[in-house]
């Protein structure tokens, strides 16, 4: 959540954007310690082992199969109709639980904290120096 003068808090609205667009979520050495605390292998094997990489017009891992196709999204990323949540959301990553819903021309709550409703604010284009 965010404060913002005059209009309260700003709450997540659950539309997947921060991890449903072209984004990066890098992964912490705290990340990993904690999940090899709670046992998590499964996501150090898909964050380390898979060796990913940008090939032509999508992400392959180290065998040469393609993670995602198209607008990229976390693999954790699940759909309950329109609600996104996060299926690894109690151990997601530190970059992860420090988003801050508003904080960034990719969230649309980000209209919100400028008061305005233009759809073109949107576009990180315009001003990189708030993604």
């Amino acid at each position: 959540m965010i404060k913002t003068e005059g209009s309260g808090v700003i709450t997540c609205r659950r539309c997947g954007n921060c991890c449903h667009l072209d984004v990066t979520a890098y992964v912490s050495l705290e990340d990993i310690q904690r999940w090899e605390k709670e046992g998590r292998h499964d996501i150090i094997a898909h964050v380390c082992d898979n060796g990913v990489t940008w090939s032509q017009n999508g992400i392959i891992n180290r065998f040469g199969s393609a993670v995602k196709t198209c607008l990229m999204s976390c693999i954790y990323l699940k759909w309950h109709g329109l609600v996104a949540s996060c299926e690894i959301y109690e151990t997601r990553t530190k970059v992860c639980r420090d988003f801050v819903p508003g904080s960034s021309r990719l969230c649309p709550q980000y209209r919100r904290k400028l008061g305005t409703t233009d759809p073109t604010i949107l576009s990180p284009k315009d001003d990189s120096s708030v993604l």
